[in-house]
């Protein structure tokens, strides 16, 4: 308060001060004029520091905006099974890819085996949040500006859907939803969407068609056939371009040994039948369960057509490209071939050199006895046909990296 006031009794002489007359200034006034100088000069300098710093944090990035040349896809359960899989494609075909995961399936090292593969600035970036929480979804779409989306994000086991209808129907058919109301209110024009053959449910006739009812006898597949009907409905009245893929068994992994399946260990049970071979191989397991061996087939085992997951990621692809406004593609994405579980079984005893015990066990509820597809249309129209047919060597691939990798992501 002394300062200022011998500031203030300073102002109060009849003649102005010149600059000359700073030298005749006591020196506890001068001071503390140049100390609020030297303060206000560091005060500038901050606010400047602030702002430029501030600027950058806010900045569009490079994903938040549209280039010439450059597809844009958002990729949900990105850090899946397929997800990872099919975001290395993309990555590899030069798209631009975002992975969002909430990781309750999926894997936070296989997205960092991608983004290893890929550091290159606007290449890859992961997001992880919860497609069910609507804020989230919106600051998603609000932030980056996707050209597709290939919506894979799903809880996706049989057994599991019987247990926990309602988990399946929020999951499923609920944040499908969300997606395809931001991708509304966002003006993103492509979805490539992730279905399956448990739509269909148990048809009387094979192979199946696209044209063969949908009477799905599982909440899985009747909450995924209600997500498209959805779609279906929403695309009448837009110009999104649609494609639907309703895909088989799958099987395999990336070639170059770069990914794998790795579920997690409380959900093997409600696995795939190829992670539950590989566990029995490994010891993980005392031995494989085959659930039914009086279904109404050759050895009394299910029939299942086993696409390779490099196929299933190729037929996406085909599906972005070939994808036209207004239109919507229904596609099965097969081999045109069924196996029954007793051949899979002797096919994965090869495969791992293993000598596997097998029980036998009933019928585990929701399964159906015959399921295999016909590709004809997906042939004619996308030129897709499925190229990793044989049933040995893709579970050779996949065996391969379970070796290296006998925790999943855990081993790197």
């Amino acid at each position: 308060m002394t300062s200022l006031s011998g500031v203030r009794s300073q102002r109060k002489i009849s003649r102005p001060l010149s600059p000359g007359d700073m030298d005749y200034l006591e020196p506890k006034t001068k001071g503390n004029l140049v100390g609020k100088l030297l303060l206000l000069a560091s005060l500038i300098i901050l606010a400047f520091i602030v702002i430029n710093k501030a600027s950058s944090f806010t900045s569009p990035s490079v994903f938040s905006r549209r280039e010439e040349g450059v597809t844009h896809v958002l990729v949900t359960g990105g850090a899946g099974y397929i997800g990872s899989h099919a975001a290395l494609r993309l990555l590899k075909d030069k798209y631009r890819v975002t992975i969002v995961d909430n990781l309750s399936r999926g894997n936070l090292g296989a997205v960092k085996v991608l983004q290893r593969l890929f550091p290159q600035t606007g290449r890859l970036q992961f997001i992880y949040a919860d497609l069910g929480d609507p804020a989230a979804v919106e600051k998603i779409f609000s932030e980056n500006a996707f050209d597709a989306v290939m919506h894979f994000a799903a809880v996706a086991y049989v057994g599991e859907s019987t247990l926990y209808p309602l988990k399946y129907y929020h999951n499923i058919t609920s944040n499908t939803l969300g997606v395809l109301e931001a991708m509304a209110r966002h003006k993103v024009k492509k979805l490539i969407y992730s279905s399956t053959c448990a739509t269909y449910g148990e048809p009387e006739k094979m192979p199946i068609t696209e044209d063969t009812p949908q009477v799905p006898i599982n909440p899985y597949g009747k909450a995924k056939k209600m997500a498209e009907d959805m779609i279906l409905d929403f695309s009448k009245n837009s110009d999104m371009a649609v494609m639907i893929l309703r895909y088989f068994n799958v099987i395999g992994s990336d070639p170059g040994g770069r990914l794998g399946e790795a579920p997690r260990p409380e959900l093997r049970e409600q696995g795939r039948i190829s992670g539950a071979c590989f566990d029995a191989a490994r010891g993980f397991i005392p031995g494989l369960q085959v659930k039914g061996t009086d279904y109404k087939t050759s050895d009394g085992t299910c029939i299942r057509d086993y696409i390779d997951v490099t196929d299933l990621v190729d037929a996406h692809v085909k599906a972005l490209e070939k994808a036209q406004p207004h239109k919507v593609g229904i596609y099965n994405v097969g081999t045109g071939k069924g196996r029954s579980v007793k051949e899979f079984v002797e096919a994965c005893k090869k495969a791992t050199g293993a000598e596997i015990k097998v029980d036998f066990l009933p019928r585990r509820p929701g399964d159906y006895a015959e399921v295999y597809s016909d590709p004809t249309k997906i042939l004619r129209d996308l030129n897709w046909t499925a190229r990793f047919t044989n049933l040995q060597d893709s579970l050779q691939v996949a065996w391969r990296w379970q070796k290296i990798h006998p925790h999943g992501y855990a081993s790197y």
